[in-house]
């Protein structure tokens, strides 16, 4: 059965987060619906963008929504223009005050909305489903996926009869809860009739409680990597260079006495201390372990 639950419903609260974070009360159908309408508006507003999620929060007065994009520049437009005509457009929409979020996804190959969206369109220009698919699967397991499947369903290559084919590589451990799976299906328009196109991609296990709030650093704010850099450059060391330590305070060590290592020092590493390595502590002319002479 577990072929037959969507992966992404099944781990809600577990390791994955809602989409839509409210409470309705009363007017929940009213809210699920603008929810919906939201959605739509900005993929068919930015159809080009490469939006994989669109997460949506709400308080009183105003609603919050974050999308992950795969291209943030196609979303925010020259100076933010595009951006803020989005936040005019949803705010006559919604009647409410709006504040876009844009976070980028580093690696479109691992996600599973991107990779239906991108072969739907191969397949709309008549590339072969199998060529697509293969190629999907090789681009998701060279970015670091540890398994992927794909499943095109329809009248392929144009074939009077409907079937479906699946191909996979590695693994996709659909009943292991802490196993991150990511699911879409996408549909493609052919000259043939639509074809149904199913992605799982399986990124990795994830272990203790993950923090589940939409709330992801926006795109415009993130400096590359999320670990901060080196503040500016060093400086010169403290104590000058290494190199520079001045002469040995002993001296020459000398030829060595009895092939061991050190000079005429006793012991090992010993000085003309007795003992392993001693110092005072080693008891100074006591002989040890290739001390110096017993009294």
């Amino acid at each position: 059965m577990g072929q037959k639950v969507n992966p992404v419903g099944f781990r809600l609260g577990v390791i994955k987060g809602w989409d839509s974070n409210w409470y309705g009360g009363k007017d929940f159908a009213d809210k699920l619906v603008e929810d919906e309408k939201i959605r739509k508006y900005i993929n068919a507003r930015i159809q080009k963008g490469g939006i994989s999620r669109i997460v949506i929060e709400r308080t009183l007065k105003r609603i919050t929504i974050t999308i992950n994009t795969a291209r943030p520049g196609v979303v925010i437009g020259k100076g933010g223009q595009e951006v803020d005509k989005i936040k005019d457009e949803l705010k006559e929409i919604t009647k409410k005050d709006v504040q876009i979020n844009i976070f980028e996804i580093k690696r479109p190959e691992l996600d599973a909305r991107l990779v239906g969206e991108s072969i739907a369109q191969q397949l709309a220009a008549r590339i072969s489903f199998r060529r697509a698919m293969k190629m999907s699967i090789q681009a998701a397991m060279r970015a670091g996926a540890e398994g992927i499947k794909i499943q095109c369903g329809g009248r392929l290559g144009g074939a009077e009869i409907a079937r479906s084919e699946q191909y996979k590589e590695g693994r996709t451990p659909l009943h292991t809860l802490r196993a991150d799976i990511d699911y879409a299906l996408s549909e493609a328009q052919t000259v043939y009739g639509k074809i149904g196109i199913k992605v799982w991609v399986m990124r990795g296990e994830v272990f203790g409680k993950p923090d589940l709030s939409p709330n992801q650093v926006p795109a415009g704010q993130q400096g590359g990597d999320d670990r901060g850099g080196r503040g500016g450059d060093r400086g010169p060391r403290r104590d000058g260079d290494r190199n520079d330590r001045g002469p040995r305070r002993d001296g020459d060590r000398g030829p060595r006495r009895d092939g061991a290592a050190g000079g005429p020092r006793g012991g090992q590493g010993g000085g003309n201390r007795g003992g392993q390595g001693g110092g005072p502590a080693g008891g100074g002319n006591r002989g040890g372990q290739g001390g110096g002479p017993r009294r």
